[in-house]
């Protein structure tokens, strides 16, 4: 399959119409079988309302047109005969407000992928809070998860996951510095590496002055693999280039997978449970 990977620019919009043609255009442009939108970039959506300029009201101006969203990409992921990750989005649950992520299939089907991890913005300045617990997506393409930004940084989430059977993972980001983009990007090859799967790294790109929550952006769209049999040497299998916008594309045999966990070089994902046994560490004092 073809997975196509966004670095993404958010623009203010003049209106819905604005942000549908923008939407069609870029998955027109993709041409491929699953395409990721990065964390947070549909914070442009508050832009329609003028109220893209302030935390709360910014949130509660995406979440009010998170139904229309939803419709747009359904029928575009129909039209277009794939499966798209739609960038993630600050909703409103209730009491609570959680990073919301959704996979649309051209069947028609939809799920919802929550981040489980906050970055310190997000908790003590935006106040979002985790959602829904992590899932693995059985689709036409493949067993696919979703760890949001700063949820690829943690080894015990990614294992989760694999353990119950997805095979690429797919990582939207959005980052204001290029060490937040290391980080994360790091974090998604070390993923890859350890669990023997693939990884897809969709960031925000550009400036966006007119929201205090994405005003900077910065990084580059990544797919990536373990550095193994079957794989590039350093694990990259396509990559873009720095703070350019635009799809990173390449074309993936799902059954590499199976290849590595079976001929590689090393059995990183065989080998994961053996550190449990390892893991309690005892303090020696040298005089």
């Amino acid at each position: 399959m073809k997975i196509a990977a966004a670095a993404y620019t958010m623009e203010v919009l003049t209106s819905w119409e604005a942000y549908a043609e923008k939407l069609e255009r870029w998955v027109a442009e993709a041409g491929a079988d699953l395409l990721v939108f990065p964390e947070y970039g549909s914070m442009e959506l508050a832009t329609i309302t003028g109220r893209a300029g302030e935390l709360e009201s910014s949130i509660d101006a995406v979440t009010e047109l998170m139904p229309e969203v939803c419709a747009l990409h359904a029928r575009l992921a129909a039209e277009y005969g794939c499966h798209i990750l739609s960038a993630s989005a600050p909703e409103r649950m209730g009491e609570t407000t959680v990073n919301r992520a959704r996979l649309f299939a051209p069947s028609g089907d939809t799920a919802v992928c929550d981040k489980q991890t906050m970055t310190r913005f997000e908790r003590e300045t935006w106040g979002i809070s985790p959602g829904d617990p992590l899932v693995v997506l059985d689709t036409a393409l493949g067993r696919l998860a979703v760890l949001i930004c700063y949820d690829a940084e943690f080894p015990l989430l990614g294992r989760a996951v694999v353990e119950a059977g997805a095979d690429i993972l797919l990582v939207p980001s959005c980052t204001d510095t290029h060490h937040g983009w290391n980080r994360v990007r790091i974090g998604a090859m070390a993923r890859a590496l350890e669990n023997q799967c693939i990884t897809v790294q969709a960031p925000t790109v550009g400036d966006c002055p007119w929201s205090p929550a994405v005003d900077e952006n910065f990084g580059a769209a990544g797919i990536y693999g373990p550095p193994d049999v079957g794989f590039a040497a350093d694990g990259v299998i396509a990559q873009g280039a720095l703070d350019q916008p635009g799809w990173v594309r390449a074309d993936v045999d799902v059954s590499a997978i199976a290849r590595v966990r079976a001929e590689g070089a090393q059995f990183n994902h065989r080998h994961w449970g053996e550190q449990t046994a390892r893991t309690k560490a005892q303090q020696v004092r040298l005089r």
